[in-house]
């Protein structure tokens, strides 16, 4: 059987095909019990979900952070390389927080959600060396692309 019927707070019942599934043999930070997740592309955005498979109201809201801040980059540890078993391909996405106010949305780029789509599998890493923390402005940079910066 290649599809699985998930349950989601946010749409209910949920069809996934197993290409979108991935295993995240230690969790997610906070969620250490939760290691299986569907990856939920939103149509037409630079936007997915990542759905637990086991609990319909965890989900966290990515996006790529190369959209948000082109110039992003790090270097992925070679044990963590390893352990995700990454060889070529490699699927790198950020956890957003959405405020209300959406110009307080942030993205967290010190903690990249890495995903092994060859192998299915997926982690959380803390770049201890590199110069991000967890709220990245989610409008910043695109304000001064669309050269609204300073009012």
């Amino acid at each position: 059987m290649n599809n699985l019927i998930i349950e989601t707070l946010s749409w209910g019942k949920l069809e996934v095909d197993k290409e979108q599934l991935y295993h995240f043999p230690k969790g997610i930070p906070g969620f250490d019990e939760e290691t299986d997740f569907a990856l939920i592309a939103m149509a037409e955005t630079s936007f997915w979900y990542l759905q637990s498979v086991k609990s319909m109201g965890l989900s966290f809201l990515l996006g790529d952070p190369f959209v948000f801040y082109p110039a992003y980059e790090f270097e992925l540890p070679d044990d963590e390389a390893e352990e995700l078993q990454i060889r070529t391909d490699v699927f790198v996405r950020c956890i957003i927080t959405l405020k209300e106010n959406i110009e307080q949305s942030t993205i967290n780029l010190l903690a990249p959600i890495v995903l092994n789509p060859e192998v299915h599998s997926g982690k959380q890493i803390v770049l201890h060396k590199a110069p991000y923390h967890t709220k990245h402005s989610l409008l910043q940079e695109l304000s001064v692309i669309d050269g609204k910066e300073g009012g």
